[in-house]
């Protein structure tokens, strides 16, 4: 593990922003990954920005280097069960992609009655509402608890500053008719593969102590046609993951189950009092090293490999790999 002092010398020189010189490419700025496209090949630079209840909210040292390592890992995993847009990964924060143009709608799969955000299960289920995405929810269930059954709960994808809206296959198909954006068979095709990527990913990450909560899965067409899985895939920022050697026991007591994910960064905003609305409070530096460990214990645990992160320039470093030079 890479040590506290590491991380905090770390903290002053995260990589928050690019500006790459790609001859003909069109730039488009996301919360967290910047992309480059020229024709059909897309450079996605992975960043250290954080985001939550859709807002960014400051950086966090190497976790760019941990959901760029993580997303390529299961894209190799996972390209039987669906394929994918990954072509190369020519940094530790660089990955070079398909271009595809997005599905406007994010697959959730969700294994437990859990999350603190607007969007998540748990919150409108604490209000009363027992049918979720159009899933019935039974009556006494607790915080935390496993649902009968994995649900996908698919959200609408809310432009820059906007918050996504979780809706029922029926809804999220009558917002798309008018704009002729998603039809029938689309949707069914990239929902069975979210369930299928979700199924397959919460055995392995229980084969490694791990409990795969939910997940979230980005989908794009092709210029061949094929439905492609695109962004990322079962990474901390993506998904919820807990321990499961104490998860029933923590349960038991109340308590909140421990967590490998940017939840942690969640919860210490909602201490705050904020949970999406208005400018954020600063993120403390003793948060963005906690959660720079939690990221990178999650990379190791999951993939089986020891994460060395790389702690030169980032701007430098990426423009030496991708053969540009600096403006």
């Amino acid at each position: 593990m890479i040590s506290d002092q590491t991380l905090r010398s770390l903290l002053p020189r995260t990589l928050e922003s690019t500006d790459l010189t790609i001859p003909g490419a069109e730039r488009y700025v996301g919360k967290v990954r910047d992309n480059y496209t020229v024709g059909a090949r897309r450079t996605i630079v992975v960043t250290d920005r954080i985001s939550a209840f859709d807002v960014v909210l400051g950086t966090i040292p190497l976790k760019g280097q941990v959901l760029n390592r993580m997303a390529a890992w299961w894209f190799e995993e996972t390209k039987r069960i669906a394929p994918n847009h990954l072509i190369d990964v020519p940094d530790p924060s660089v990955m070079v992609a398909i271009a595809c143009a997005p599905l406007p709608v994010e697959m959730v799969m969700r294994a437990y009655l859990t999350g603190v955000t607007t969007t998540s299960v748990w919150h409108h289920y604490q209000r009363g509402v027992r049918t979720f995405c159009g899933h019935a929810l039974p009556d006494g269930m607790k915080k935390n608890q496993a649902l009968p059954a994995p649900i996908l709960t698919p959200s609408t994808k809310a432009e820059k500053g906007g918050h996504d809206v979780s809706a029922s296959r029926e809804e999220i198909l009558a917002l798309c008719r008018e704009s002729g954006s998603l039809d029938a068979a689309t949707f069914d095709e990239a929902a069975t593969m979210a369930q299928e990527l979700f199924a397959f990913g919460q055995e392995r990450a229980l084969k490694r102590g791990l409990i795969l909560v939910d997940t979230k899965y980005e989908f794009g067409r092709a210029p061949d046609g094929r439905i492609l899985v695109i962004d990322e895939i079962h990474t901390p920022d993506s998904s919820r993951y807990w321990h499961a050697d104490d998860f029933a026991a923590r349960i038991a007591a109340g308590e909140e189950p421990r967590a490998l994910d940017k939840e942690y960064v969640r919860r210490w905003y909602a201490a705050q009092g904020y949970t999406g609305e208005g400018p954020p409070p600063p993120l403390a530096d003793e948060v963005r090293i906690e959660a720079a460990k939690r990221y990178i214990a999650a990379c190791e645990l999951i993939t089986g490999r020891e994460f060395i992160g790389d702690t030169e320039d980032p701007d430098a470093r990426i423009r030496r790999n991708l053969g540009i030079e600096k403006r």
